[in-house]
């Protein structure tokens, strides 16, 4: 794991301590040729140098993000923001579907929106995947 991503989730709690290690698991696993680093203050994993998964602890809980989740079409991810993005949150571990996690992550590779040009395209998002 990266240096810095493991001092992030040493940083946290206990309990999301476990998450954010549990979630960091499974990601370097199932994205072994990502890209991981800490972005904008969260862990983020990057193919081609776009974005497209993290998590982040938020206020009551661990937000798990992906990128282009809304095309995912599951529904057990929430809709998040105004692109393409979709989330799940936890606040324990044990919440965490490993089955769906999974299923996600392979979508995540089949299925991305090109956030790295955003900026140059002036908000406008093109699938790439």
């Amino acid at each position: 794991m990266n240096k810095n991503i493991e001092a992030y989730n040493k940083a946290q709690s206990i309990e999301d301590r476990e998450i954010c290690n549990a979630l960091a698991r499974e990601i370097s696993a199932r994205l072994p040729e990502a890209e991981n680093k800490i972005w904008h203050a969260h862990p983020v994993w990057f193919l081609d140098g776009n974005p497209v998964v993290g998590y982040s602890k938020l206020k009551n809980c661990v937000r798990l993000l992906f990128w282009s989740g809304q095309s995912f079409e599951e529904d057990a991810l929430q809709k998040e923001g105004s692109f393409k993005a979709a989330e799940a949150r936890y606040t324990a571990a044990g919440q965490i579907n490993t089955k769906d996690l999974q299923r996600w992550l392979k979508k995540t590779r089949e299925i991305q929106w090109d956030y790295k040009n955003l900026i140059k395209r002036k908000g406008v998002l093109e699938r790439l995947k």
